[in-house]
């Protein structure tokens, strides 16, 4: 997903918009899943097609709280199954603890629900934290810490019924799609996690998000880092401060940082990384278009094309990098690094080939210390289907999922997908961006799109309000375009002031804002008395 954020309030659901609900009339509750929903009668093996020792287990389970229960077969290997707290109550299981996954858990705890029908949430992440990733270039720069973007879902989740559990998906096994008689017990299916656990569900939410797809080159795995989790981010300003330490108080080279990709992350990491290197380094941004954020409205592609032109930073607009290695001295293509400058202590020099997009121009050698890789992303729904049903669930032609208006994955009524791991269209018929804007609001529907299935209610079509974009573009300038207020862009510090409002209201948790909020107007004003006080010293230095 892309680190943008929806800016200002989050959009209301029509209270008088009432579809029709795919579920008609009957109450999907009135069957024996409320009597012994957590036990599988007869038939249910083979409507999985999972081995028999998997339900021998699932039968196995008795009531817990929340934990694990093992079979109890002498003849074959245990197999853990997750251990709902309540027999009698729905369960929804929720993958993925990004913008998506974790805001429809507290959309769904928010909710005013029947006693006999307020569900158990389970939410699954291999991360122990939430990641706030539109600041994550913040990290960088030094403006926040990781506890106030990337609180632990533990901490999210105290005051809430919401269970976490931290583990990876392996497989994903839905039987929603299966016709089923009267009376028929009525599961959604199982989910395996890497660590031997599997989760039987009545619903499932999809919001894996997707992954950088970095293997695109040769030596682009090897050599180039991706810039879209909390440990990317650790391990770029990890380099960042090995870089600066060894070219300390030396007469040694700049700085040399390669960004490939001018979307809105590599304008990001371009105008952060540049004001923080100053004059000890050069970023050379790299991007296949003529132009930079090709999709970003013009007023924040101007406000970014003037930071970046204003800082130490070369543009090579229209190019594409064909191969990334190690710079060394027999390398004819890089005569330009010396002996002394292949090797700085264990770090190398890297070799970047650009070739020109577009005939008449020519191709361009760039040596950098450091590569960031900000362009591609692959869905990570493909290789959880299962093997003997690969096409079970529906994907379009980039892995992602195949959904109704109502988020439901098409031809399974319990399981949404929403964020990166959905295809969902607008009105006109485009895709919707992968953005974290589409993910916040998507989360408010799946929330209440599933009392309302669980509720036998209508269920209510997703519609994307556009609220405007906004990116960051150092420690005190940002740009800001609101979709309401034509031809209006905040840049600068007001922009940068209402950039970190917003994303501070945006903050999961009441408690979280508060804390976030006091500890950035504390920087903030830490910030102002150290100028005026600077200012003062100047005055009174020239006086």
């Amino acid at each position: 997903m892309s680190c943008r954020a929806a800016p200002w309030s989050r959009p209301s659901l029509p209270a008088s918009a009432r579809p029709r609900t795919p579920f008609g009339s009957r109450n999907l509750w009135k069957n024996p899943i409320l009597k012994d929903s957590w036990r599988l009668v007869g038939g249910v093996p083979n409507m999985f097609g999972l081995p028999s020792r998997l339900f021998r287990c699932m039968a196995s389970s008795g009531s817990g709280d929340g934990g694990f229960t093992r079979s109890t077969s002498t003849d074959e290997a245990p197999m853990p199954l997750y251990s709902w707290p309540d027999k009698q109550r729905p369960r929804v299981c929720i993958l993925g603890g990004g913008f998506g996954g974790l805001y429809t858990a507290l959309r769904l705890e928010s909710l005013v629900w029947p006693s006999d029908k307020k569900p158990q949430v389970v939410l699954v992440d291999q991360s122990d934290r939430f990641v706030f990733k539109p600041m994550l270039y913040e990290l960088l720069s030094g403006e926040v810490d990781a506890w106030e973007i990337a609180p632990s879902f533990t901490e999210l989740l105290k005051n809430t019924s919401v269970q976490f559990v931290r583990d990876t998906v392996k497989l994903l096994r839905p039987s929603d799609h299966f016709r089923r008689e009267a009376g028929e017990s009525c599961t959604g299916g199982v989910v395996h996690l890497e660590s031997g656990t599997v989760i039987e569900y009545d619903w499932l939410v999809l919001a894996l998000g997707a992954e950088a797809k970095i293997d695109v080159i040769p030596g682009s795995a090897e050599y180039a880092l991706p810039f879209t989790t909390l440990e990317d981010a650790l391990r770029v300003e990890s380099k960042l401060k090995m870089l600066e330490r060894k070219r300390f108080g030396k007469s040694s080279p700049s700085i040399e940082v390669a960004i490939v990709g001018l979307g809105y992350s590599g304008v990001e990491l371009a105008a952060t990384i540049s004001e923080r290197l100053k004059n000890t380094g050069t970023v050379n941004a790299i991007n296949v278009q003529a132009t930079i954020c090709p999709t970003a409205p013009p007023g924040n592609r101007d406000a970014a094309l003037k930071v970046l032109e204003s800082r130490n930073i070369r543009l090579f607009l229209g190019y594409f990098v064909t191969c990334i290695r190690e710079a060394s001295t027999s390398d004819d293509s890089s005569s330009a690094v010396t002996d002394s400058e292949v090797v700085i202590g264990d770090h190398k020099k890297l070799i970047l080939d650009l070739q020109p997009a577009e005939r008449g121009r020519q191709g361009q050698i760039l040596e950098a210390d450091l590569v960031l890789w900000t362009v591609g992303s692959t869905s990570q729904i493909p290789r959880l289907q299962p093997p003997d049903a690969p096409y079970v669930i529906p994907l379009n032609g980039r892995g992602q999922v195949e959904t109704e208006e109502t988020l439901q994955v098409k031809g399974h009524p319990r399981t949404f997908a929403i964020g990166d791991s959905a295809a969902l269209r607008d009105p006109s018929g485009k895709l919707l961006p992968a953005t974290a804007q589409v993910a916040f609001q998507q989360a408010d529907f799946a929330g209440w799109n599933l009392w309302a299935a669980i509720n036998d209610r209508p269920l209510l079509p997703f519609r994307f309000q556009n609220l405007g974009e906004m990116m960051t573009l150092g420690r005190n300038d940002a740009a800001i375009t609101a979709s309401f207020i034509e031809g209006l862009t905040l840049e600068g510090p007001l922009g940068h002031a209402a950039r970190k409002i917003v994303y501070c209201l945006r903050m999961p948790t009441d408690e979280h804002r508060v804390k976030v909020g006091i500890s950035w107007f504390t920087k903030t004003a830490i910030d102002s008395l150290a100028s005026l006080q600077n200012a003062v010293s100047n005055m009174l230095t020239s006086s």
